[in-house]
Parts: C-alpha cells; sequence; structure tokens
C-alpha cells in the first residue's frame, strides 16, 4: 500500500476571496484535538500570520504542520521559524511569471515546490526549486474546459519533475465566475459541497505524492469526512 498523508488544512481565504474565520478553526483543532494539518495562510500579511503562529502554539494537541503554503511577501527567516516550530516539511509557491519573488529562497529552495494555476509552472521554476506542487482541481478545470495545451504540459512537467506536494479541491458539475475575475469561469472551488465533487481525481491517482494538503474552506469536520472519502479512492 502506498505511504500517503492527506492532510486537513487550516485556511484563511473564501470563495469571496475575504479573510476566512481561522479562529473558528482552531477552536474546531483543538477540540477535535488533532495533532497535524496543512496551513494556508493565503491572505493574511505578516503581523496577522504572526498573531496566527501564536495561537497555532496554543493547540495542547498539535505535532506538526507538515506543509505551508508560502506568500511571495515572506522572508526566508519566516520559514525557518515554521520549520523550526512547527516542524514543516514543505512548502509550495505561485510561479515566479506571475508571482515575482521578493526574497532569495535559495537556502530552502529543494522544499518548496511550484503550483500550477492558470498557467503551468515553467521549467525555469521547476529546476530552481524543488519541483511541483500539483493543485489538481485547477488541472481538472483547465481540462474540462477543453484546454489541450495546459494538460499536455502539465503532463509533461509531471513525468519530468518531483511531485512534492499537492492540493485538492472540489470540482464542481457547473461553470462559475471566479469571485477575484468574473469575467474568468471555472470549474474548481474551495467550498466542497459534495463528496462527490472530488471524484475527478480517479483521473489522477498515478501523480498524488506521499503528502496531500485539502484546500477547502469547509470546517475541518466536513475536511475529515473528505480525507476519508479520499483514502478510500486513492489507497
Amino acid at each position: 500500500m502506498r505511504k500517503m498523508k492527506i492532510l486537513p488544512s487550516l485556511t484563511t481565504i473564501t470563495e469571496s476571496r475575504k479573510v476566512g474565520d481561522w479562529r473558528a478553526q482552531i477552536s474546531e483543532i483543538k477540540k477535535l484535538g488533532l495533532t497535524e494539518f496543512a496551513l494556508f495562510p493565503t491572505k493574511l500579511l505578516k503581523e496577522e500570520r504572526f498573531e496566527l503562529y501564536a495561537a497555532l502554539k496554543e493547540i495542547p494537541s498539535l505535532e506538526r504542520i507538515p506543509f505551508v503554503h508560502l506568500r511571495t511577501d515572506m522572508e526566508p527567516e519566516e520559514i525557518g521559524y515554521l520549520i523550526e516550530n512547527f516542524q514543516t516539511e514543505v512548502f509550495n509557491l505561485h510561479t515566479t511569471v506571475n508571482w515575482p519573488l521578493q526574497y532569495d529562497y535559495s537556502k530552502y529552495a529543494k522544499q518548496i515546490f511550484i503550483e500550477n494555476g492558470k498557467f503551468v509552472p515553467t521549467e525555469a521554476d521547476l529546476s530552481t526549486f524543488g519541483g511541483m506542487c500539483i493543485d489538481f482541481s485547477h488541472w481538472e478545470s483547465m481540462v474540462k474546459f477543453g484546454n489541450k495545451d495546459y494538460d499536455e504540459q502539465m503532463l509533461k512537467m509531471a513525468e519530468k519533475y518531483p511531485i512534492g506536494v499537492c492540493h485538492i479541491s472540489a470540482i464542481t458539475t457547473e461553470a462559475t465566475a471566479d469571485p477575484s475575475n468574473p469575467g474568468y469561469m471555472q470549474y474548481d472551488s474551495h467550498r466542497l459541497e459534495h463528496l462527490q465533487e472530488l471524484d475527478y481525481m480517479k483521473n489522477y491517482l498515478q501523480y498524488v505524492p506521499t503528502i496531500v494538503a485539502i484546500e477547502l474552506e469547509n470546517s475541518i469536520e466536513k475536511q475529515l469526512e473528505a480525507k476519508e472519502y479520499l483514502e478510500a479512492m486513492l489507497g
């Protein structure tokens, strides 16, 4: 059986692109006694992030946060802080073409993986950092729109470069407008309504890495249902 770690996530973004209620998620994590989870501080500025980190340290059951989604305004010292305080193993960044780097991350480059969004990561990014962080919902959304070039590029990169971590979100039946760009339609969603919205993952089994982050704004309890569903599907 394949060794795989599927993690629920503390997220800080909602479908409306506003800051989510991460304090409520911390309360739920405490209640459930989780020992590990993934962290997406996507919408938080530095002061807010360190407020979050302080709150995380107050979770009695917490042992580690294996994966953290980085922002390009994070200094290398913040990455070191996460490793030291939460035993974080891997990170991801968006493509530097869309989100230019502000700092030198060479010290941690092999622990950082580049995520596909509306664009496939470049060879330059993937060779500079540890490899790919595949967001499968972004990939599947492009496939559903018939974007063969995107699909072919992703297949090529996934075969060529290591896949260190992945994100799994929902795929909706009908395309909806991107909240931050209403002119852009998408099938991928950070809000899960039905567990069957994860069934698309059956198409990507061979590319699933050992660390899997569930990127949903749903409650932790709902994410744990998704985790169980994915474990049965992914093996």
